[in-house]
């Protein structure tokens, strides 16, 4: 009868002490020690695990998004280009390591076992992950466009002109970073050093980044060339206005 009753039900628990042979063999869950508690402990566990996945998703595309965009528009205007299309690569291979992979490690948000269960036919791509995704993917846009002419109107070479905008671009991906780390809650409400691994990820980002900039070989192979303070003083004011926009749009998203 208990195999019977496991395989109607939506999800059977068999106990892996007491429980049937039988009963192990037909549910899809056992309890190794007998305890219901561990169920609640899988369950916010799976939870976390999920969370942090769409997390990684709502990082990743507007970022994947936006290189592309440079790279169309400039094609489309017929305008210079603001980053070689290896200046691009370079972000992608560097921003999925060491910044996308740290939301991984982001602890279960406070709340999330009060969280109605998640209708499993719901796509995770609803109309707030398209408005965020193209919120961000318009920021980094405008933003390299932006720091391109300007670094041009002040005299400045392509490759520094090029150079400042890669960074402008991995500084908006670290800002928006820390605002993924919650979809719902400000991250002012989730404490500076609850995930020591992002924080991590983004010092490390930072100083690939000053290679990046200041290595000899690097501008040979790469086409970069040094930057001034001045330059990453714009750089840095755009990724901290990324980050404000952001979490407006997520203050207001939430309280509708």
């Amino acid at each position: 009868h208990d195999g019977t009753a496991s395989k109607q039900a939506d999800i059977g628990i068999a106990m892996g002490i007491t429980g049937t042979d039988v009963a192990r063999g037909a549910d899809r869950m056992v309890l190794p020690d007998d305890n219901f508690a561990t169920i609640a402990a899988a369950v916010e566990e799976g939870r976390g695990v999920y969370d942090n996945l769409i997390k990684f998703l709502v990082w990743t595309l507007p970022v994947s998004i936006g290189l592309a965009l440079i790279l169309l528009t400039s094609v489309v205007l017929g305008i210079t280009l603001p980053a070689l299309p290896v200046h691009l690569l370079w972000v992608n291979l560097t921003t999925a390591i060491l910044l996308g992979l740290m939301l991984v490690f982001e602890p279960p948000e406070a709340d999330i076992m009060q969280k109605p269960p998640r209708d499993q036919k719901t796509s995770i791509f609803d109309l707030g992950m398209l408005m965020r995704t193209g919120l961000v993917s318009i920021i980094m846009l405008a933003g390299s466009y932006w720091v391109f002419f300007y670094e041009q109107s002040i005299g400045a070479s392509i490759s520094q002109t090029r150079t400042a905008v890669v960074n402008m671009v991995v500084a908006v991906a670290s800002a928006y970073l820390i605002n993924c780390r919650s979809l719902r809650r400000s991250v002012l409400s989730l404490g500076l050093l609850t995930n020591s691994r992002l924080l991590l990820g983004i010092a490390l980002t930072g100083l690939v980044q000053v290679v990046f900039t200041y290595a000899p070989v690097m501008n040979h192979f790469l086409h970069t060339a040094p930057i001034d303070a001045a330059a990453w003083l714009r750089i840095l004011g755009v990724a901290a206005a990324s980050l404000v926009v952001v979490e407006i749009e997520k203050k207001i998203r939430c309280a509708g």
